[in-house]
């Protein structure tokens, strides 16, 4: 049976040395949002136990909810100094199983791994059983791939000059790779590489945060605070852990809130980005950026037509219930929400999207693709990116 075992908190010297002495590998994270962001890399794993280092209630209460609802079988123990009562009771309705509330004991924590190894079998059959019964996994029509693949084919074949000379343009312009690689979530929450044509300046995540003001899904003037990257930022109980995608910039505390909140923000796109080359400006315009991804299309992550596939941290804000359906549909080229008649600026609100994009998985059919494919066209030269 595959077992991880995790330390999130800033006081983890003795973790290496307690590591040994159990003959367990205790991997040490700095935040909950760190584990959370790498929650793909450890499904499978029947056996997950987290030390949990004290914080302040509020940050606790929402990692240790998150760490719940990422990691249903988990078991959850929380190390801090003495309790009172009330926080006692806190923090056990918050879900935490044990608690360890002097210093770090080689026999308790071996007594609570053992205790915990011992039942887990059990509770393990119980839900899988369950998860299998109620979830389903969304499994990609025969006639769809089979459409992917003879138009993705043909239309690499066909726009292999425009492919050359934009490759060879943005070489000329800046330095740097000519095609941009990022992870991205699909169908199931399935993460792969999402292939776009570089559109900006080398380094360019560096100074999103000082264009955090121009997200049009943003609501009001938050600004968002600038902050070093090290080992006390990550680390620290008081102060935040900074967030960094190639999207948007967010705190801890922030992203935290978020997954519990209706996720109004979760789609991320700024206005007239000054990140963006002069090459980058042109292809983006009319969506020439995207055609690698009819590489993503032949090799099967993503098809023609689908929701668009969403970076890490976005899709992290989209786990709900509510939510998981947009997930349930093949990742497109183009999709429902790319050509929906957009007003005033040529803005859809976050909601909006949502709402596309679920539709969209619950009513598609080849009729329906093949419009929003000739619909995508008239969408290519308009003065907005979409």
């Amino acid at each position: 049976m595959r077992k991880k075992f995790f330390y999130i908190g800033k006081n983890s010297q003795r973790i290496p040395e307690i590591a040994v002495a159990l003959n367990e590998d205790i991997e040490v994270f700095g935040s909950y949002v760190d584990v959370l962001l790498k929650k793909h890399l450890y499904k499978g794993i029947e056996e997950l136990l987290f030390l949990c280092e004290k914080r302040n209630l509020s940050i606790d209460q929402k990692g240790i909810t998150s760490l719940h609802e990422a990691f249903p079988n988990a078991y959850i123990v929380l190390v801090s100094g003495p309790l009172s009562d009330k926080e006692k009771t806190s923090y056990l309705k918050m879900g935490v199983q044990d608690t360890i509330t002097d210093a770090l004991n080689i026999n308790k924590l071996q007594s609570i791994i053992d205790f915990y190894t011992q039942h887990q079998k059990k509770i393990e059959a119980t839900f899988f059983k369950q998860k299998e019964e109620s979830i389903h996994t969304f499994k990609l029509p025969l006639w769809k791939r089979l459409f992917d693949i003879t138009v993705s084919s043909i239309a690499i074949l066909l726009l292999s000059p425009i492919l050359l000379v934009v490759a060879l343009a943005i070489r000329l312009e800046s330095k740097g790779s000519i095609i941009y690689k990022a992870k991205r979530v699909g169908s199931n929450y399935n993460v792969f590489d999402f292939l776009k044509f570089r559109s900006m300046y080398v380094d360019a995540d560096k100074h999103l945060n000082d264009f955090s003001r121009l997200n049009q899904y943003q609501d009001g003037e938050k600004e968002v605070e600038k902050m070093e990257i090290n080992d006390e930022s990550m680390l620290g109980s008081d102060n935040q852990v900074l967030m960094v995608s190639d999207d948007f910039i967010l705190t801890e505390e922030d992203f935290m809130s978020m997954q519990h909140s209706k996720q109004d923000h979760a789609f991320v796109k700024l206005e007239k980005d000054p990140r963006i080359t002069k090459v980058g400006q042109f292809i983006r315009k009319y969506s020439i950026d995207e055609l690698p991804q009819l590489f993503n299309i032949l090799k099967g992550d993503m098809s023609v037509v689908g929701n668009r596939p969403l970076p890490l941290y976005e899709a992290e804000l989209l786990t709900s219930d509510e939510y998981i359906d947009r997930f349930m549909a093949p990742s497109g080229l183009t999709g429902l929400w790319q050509v929906e008649k957009r007003g005033g600026a040529g803005k859809l609100s976050a909601e909006e999207r949502k709402d596309l994009d679920i539709r969209y998985a619950k009513e598609y059919t080849f009729g329906m693709d093949i419009s929003i494919i000739f619909r995508t066209f008239t969408a290519f030269i308009q003065k907005e990116n979409v």
